[in-house]
């Protein structure tokens, strides 16, 4: 039987937003559910965060945003992740989305809206089923 391939998954913390202790609080979760985490600190561009998801070949990328800029970094991001050879991999967003722009987002191409108060486990769930993996 060969063995799975451990999920990979970039955290990002794009813009100017310097608000990071959800996007910790989520990759230390992620980690401890067997799950290889790469944080990549604040203030990212769109192009250093195509960078490190390219250098690190991670499954999907998670997007930490509270500043209320996700209708401008999103498609900016999606953009640059398509143009690096990256259109396969999966976006996925958290921090405080008002209920009207996730549709947006969803047509940007994000696949999961994570707000405040979202359990962790509903979120390791998530990036299971959205990488194909159905055992906890």
């Amino acid at each position: 039987m060969a063995a799975q391939r451990t999920i990979r998954v970039l955290i990002a913390k794009p813009g100017l937003d310097g608000h990071d202790r959800g996007a910790k609080v989520i990759a230390r979760a992620l980690r401890d559910a067997g799950m290889e985490v790469v944080y990549t600190g604040l203030r990212q561009t769109p192009e250093m965060i195509a960078e490190a998801a390219l250098q690190e070949d991670v499954d999907v990328v998670g997007l930490s945003i509270l500043s209320g800029a996700h209708l401008a970094l999103v498609p900016r991001i999606r953009a640059v992740l398509d143009d690096t050879g990256l259109a396969d991999v999966p976006l996925i967003i958290g921090g405080i989305i008002p209920e009207e722009d996730r549709e947006p987002l969803g047509a940007m191409g994000i696949k999961g809206i994570f707000g405040p108060g979202t359990s962790t486990d509903d979120i390791v769930a998530f990036i299971r089923n959205l990488s194909g993996e159905n055992h906890a």
